[in-house]
């Protein structure tokens, strides 16, 4: 599969169907075969479907002096020009986020719609910001009973799909590369408010309602920041939509695109 070379970096990405573009962007748990429940179901649709590992995760090679989330939106585009990709929608979980909405105000020309799962994105609401501060506290809380998957999924998730929780903590096992530390750094590269007040990108903010990373009232005071963004919440689901339920937000999402094509 192809790599693109970024500043300090060497991107790895799958390209799978053909069609209207979409670009899935994982988190901090994850890398491109995260996301294998949504490629085949996008591609079989009429989709091309485009997976990356972000720079220092899976199979793309960095220093961890070079992970820097502000240095994402560069490595995505280094994709979409190897590509020859002008413009596409964006599905981002999580620190993906930090591509996504970057993305979309920088170069609002090649992202027809973004989806913001479980992720800010960077836009620094006051709710965001009190509610990560709080992370480290209410991980703690809950470290005692958190198995397979840890804060990523919901507790209903790892009740009731054990192997779903294994698996997800095997693919994050992948992750070798980078010195975990070095993702703190994503908490420093913030976006305000009044950055995105003539905002236009259509964009929906996916929710999961047992999110202990970053909880429903932060997702809701950024679609309420973003103008004209939709808010989906998911019952019965924690930090990986995705990932739990991966019917309904396949669903979701497909109908989001098809009506912003």
């Amino acid at each position: 599969m192809p790599i693109v070379s970024a500043r300090n970096a060497e991107i790895y990405y799958e390209s799978h169907g053909e069609g209207r573009n979409v670009v899935f962007a994982h988190g901090a748990g994850g890398n491109a075969a995260s996301w294998w429940n949504q490629v085949p179901f996008f591609a079989e649709r009429g989709y091309r479907t485009i997976a990356f590992d972000h720079r220092g995760f899976g199979r793309s090679a960095c220093a961890s002096d070079d992970f820097d989330p502000a240095e994402f939106p560069g490595d995505l585009s280094a994709i979409l020009d190897a590509e020859n990709v002008d413009r596409t929608a964006l599905v981002c979980q999580s620190m993906g986020g930090w591509t996504g909405l970057p993305m979309a105000l920088s170069s609002p020309e090649r992202v027809s719609a973004l989806v913001l799962c479980g992720t800010p994105g960077g836009l620094w609401t006051d709710v965001v910001a009190a509610s990560f501060a709080g992370i480290a506290e209410r991980v703690a809380q809950g470290g005692a009973v958190l198995g397979p998957g840890g804060v990523a999924v919901g507790e209903t998730f790892r009740k009731t799909n054990a192997a779903g929780a294994f698996l997800y903590e095997q693919i994050a096992n992948f992750n070798r590369g980078l010195d975990p530390s070095a993702v703190g750094k994503i908490g420093g590269t913030r976006i305000a408010p009044a950055a995105v007040t003539d905002y236009r990108t259509p964009t929906l903010v996916i929710s999961g309602n047992e999110d202990v990373l970053f909880p429903p009232e932060a997702l809701v005071s950024v679609a309420e920041a973003l103008p004209g963004a939709r808010l989906e919440r998911f019952d019965g689901a924690g930090h990986s939509t995705y990932f739990e339920q991966p019917d309904r937000f396949n669903q979701v999402v497909i109908e989001f695109l098809e009506a912003h094509p």
